[in-house]
């Protein structure tokens, strides 16, 4: 009976300092909802790979910096080098066309619904099959750096990349990916 009693009065003072139990669940995680159309980057922007168009769909800011999506718009041939993110996952999902995956020792080749998550700690990269446009989702879980990276990595004029900036990023370079020409 006491307990009841306790929580029957707790429950009465929440209005009066401020706090509203009903809210917890009605309120967002964090940031705001919002839909972004098909081909729209988050803030409007354009981010270019050289080798891909990148549209951010979801900012770290957004997530407490728990997760970081970006879509990759015409994949052409070539792709990251092989590198490893020690502190994030990063989980892909091919929308269409067909691209080459290493993770590891592993090679394969996803098509269209196809997925695959490249754990921390494992040499990774990416490339499409040649001729072949390709369109995919990419998730960084945390985001890390992942942002900062893909901002001064953006061609025009992308800047010297080896393994010391690689690292400011939290990124080791491992090497030329299997898949260069």
């Amino acid at each position: 009976m006491r307990r009841r009693s306790f929580l029957k009065s707790a429950a009465a003072l929440m209005p009066a300092v401020g706090f509203d139990p009903l809210s917890i669940a009605a309120a967002p995680a964090l940031g705001q909802e919002h839909v972004i159309a098909a081909g729209q980057d988050r803030l409007g922007e354009a981010h270019s790979r050289g080798y891909s168009s990148i549209l951010f769909k979801v900012l770290p800011r957004e997530t407490n910096n728990g997760l970081f999506v970006v879509e990759h718009m015409n994949l052409v041939n070539g792709g990251p080098p092989l590198h490893i993110h020690p502190h994030q996952e990063e989980y892909f999902y091919v929308i269409s066309g067909e691209v080459r995956f290493a993770l590891g020792d592993q090679r394969v080749v996803l098509k269209a619904g196809d997925s695959v998550l490249g754990p921390r700690g494992i040499p990774h990269t990416f490339a499409a099959v040649e001729g072949k446009p390709s369109h995919m989702l990419i998730a960084f879980s945390p985001a890390g750096k992942m942002e900062e990276f893909l901002r001064a990595t953006a061609v025009p004029n992308p800047p010297k990349q080896d393994a010391a900036f690689w690292r400011t990023f939290d990124i080791e370079l491992v090497g030329q990916s299997p898949f260069a020409s």
